[in-house]
């Protein structure tokens, strides 16, 4: 278990398929622009506890800031003659940011190099400007022979555990030809969980590289995998995949979800619960979602195979776009929902799961249509920002859209237009006796409320008493002196009473 990540989660936490499209209640929803003037965006992510940058990948090989609302000329990084992305299913893939990106600047990328194999590489920001990137730091994490021009997979991020999770599609051909997605040996087909940082925690040390000899090989092997000391390669945690294009952690729970492009039949939605270790394996090529393909390599939905948690077939789309689990603070009641779309049908749908089955599954394509004459053309991925909000990249169109509600919900007690749960998760409000309440809307000259109840009373009391002995900061520590003690106890008698 890796301890270096930090997540940041919401203030405001708190196979049945049909073609309606009634909204099925909860807030009203819709889209809005964020910015145009994008080539053939895949992706969209943040860094870290960065409240407002939003980085988007162009297929080609660059990757764009979105720095508080406006696109930036200059591209973060520009890697375009070392991409190859002449075919639909090339170019650059993912990206995601080491946890301590604050602190060491490095992220990772997924793109497919100039002979058409899989490469996975560690670069890292400019130290002199934080929205350039360093063109000549790029390090080799994974490189990948592919036998085809199709299936790549592409997605990257880190887990909780701090270990970097990968997915490859199974190297192309019609139905998996050579049955790579089950063959163990293998890394195509595959969820791929790699220790970037070795032993020591720390990227960028020797112990970082456990295949010294194989320069395609620049990582440790967590000892967690469940290929570790027997059969199988040991970088892989889950199996049975066609193309899984766009997964994500669910930042709550951390339970994974997976879109797994279909071949003639079903596209589906794959799961795995965070507390269920790997293998899984998903099925492809006996299985296609929960359809037999009759083609060899396993049998059929056996006891060995886990079956997706949504499916659809292709009267309704033809390839998947995964999603998110929204965990956002500008709309409470969508705390929960998963969010996926079609890329080619350009359908967008949400529902629940709540480990065992699947609720409130609604189409909001309609809903999410923007307003005016613009549209989401070809929806290839979804994006979520350092609050938990939800964008949809539009690579047809060139535009990123976000998801917000068709009018304000929430609490805004500052009245600035955004929900208070939001500013006290950014920093842009103090909530020091974390009540859910920015300090600024807090009865005035009454620090010793410290329940904000508007009288200071016995629960206060046992507030400061909880609080006894906390350093500096504490909000129980109403004379300043950094430390809840007696003097603080006297402070809350005297004001004793309502607050005036």
């Amino acid at each position: 278990m890796k301890n270096s990540l930090i997540i940041r989660l919401s203030a405001a936490m708190a196979l049945s398929y049909s073609a309606s499209s009634a909204f099925g209640g909860g807030t009203p929803l819709t889209t809005v622009q964020v910015t145009p003037g994008l080539v053939q965006p895949l992706y969209l992510t943040h860094a870290p506890g960065d409240f407002e940058r939003l980085f988007v990948i162009e297929k080609a090989g660059k990757i764009r800031i979105i720095k508080d609302g406006v696109l930036l000329a200059t591209p973060f990084l520009n890697i375009d003659p070392l991409v190859n992305s002449t075919t639909l299913e090339w170019g650059m893939l993912g990206m995601t940011f080491h946890p301590e990106y604050a602190s060491n600047g490095y992220f990772f990328i997924n793109y497919i190099e100039n002979t058409g194999d899989s490469v996975i590489a560690r670069y890292k920001a400019s130290d002199a400007d934080p929205d350039i990137a360093d063109p000549t730091s790029g390090s080799i994490v994974l490189y990948l022979d592919q036998p085809n021009a199709n299936h790549r997979g592409g997605w990257l991020a880190f887990g909780v555990d701090g270990y970097l999770y990968d997915s490859q599609g199974d190297g192309g051909g019609q139905n998996d030809p050579s049955n790579r997605a089950q063959n163990i040996n293998l890394l195509q087909g595959k969820i791929l969980r790699l220790d970037v940082d070795g032993p020591d925690n720390i990227p960028g040390n020797a112990d970082d590289d456990a295949f010294p000899v194989d320069a395609n090989k620049n990582y440790s092997i967590p000892p967690s995998n469940p290929f570790v000391g027997v059969a199988g390669a040991d970088e892989i945690w889950h199996y049975g995949l066609r193309n899984p294009w766009r997964c994500s952690f669910d930042r709550l729970t951390h339970d994974l979800y997976i879109g797994d492009v279909g071949q003639n039949q079903r596209e589906e939605i794959s799961f795995q619960a965070a507390a269920t270790a790997g293998p899984i394996n998903f099925g492809w090529r006996c299985t296609e979602g929960t359809f037999c393909t009759g083609l060899s390599g396993c049998l059929c939905n056996g006891p060995t195979l886990t079956g997706p948690i949504h499916e659809y077939n292709h009267s309704f789309g033809v390839s998947v776009t995964g999603g998110y689990v929204y965990r956002g603070c500008a709309i409470p009641d969508l705390q929960g929902t998963y969010f996926f779309a079609d890329y080619q049908s350009e359908r967008i749908w949400s529902f629940r799961y709540d480990g065992a089955a699947v609720s409130e599954f609604q189409e909001r394509t309609a809903e999410l249509d923007p307003i005016g004459a613009i549209t989401v053309d070809g929806p290839a991925s979804f994006g979520e920002d350092a609050y938990g909000e939800l964008y949809i990249t539009d690579y047809n169109g060139g535009e990123i859209f976000k998801i917000v509600p068709a009018s304000f919900v929430g609490v805004d007690c500052n009245s600035n237009q955004i929900n208070d749960a939001c500013d006290i998760l950014d920093g842009l409000s103090d909530d020091k006796n974390g009540n859910g309440v920015p300090d600024e809307c807090e009865p005035a000259g009454c620090p010793a409320d410290l329940d904000s109840s508007g009288s200071v009373d016995v629960l206060d009391l046992l507030v400061l008493i909880s609080n006894w002995s906390g350093g500096p900061g504490n909000p129980a520590d109403l004379n300043g002196d950094g430390i809840v003690n007696v003097a603080d106890l006297l402070a809350l008698i005297s004001n004793w009473g309502p607050c005036v």
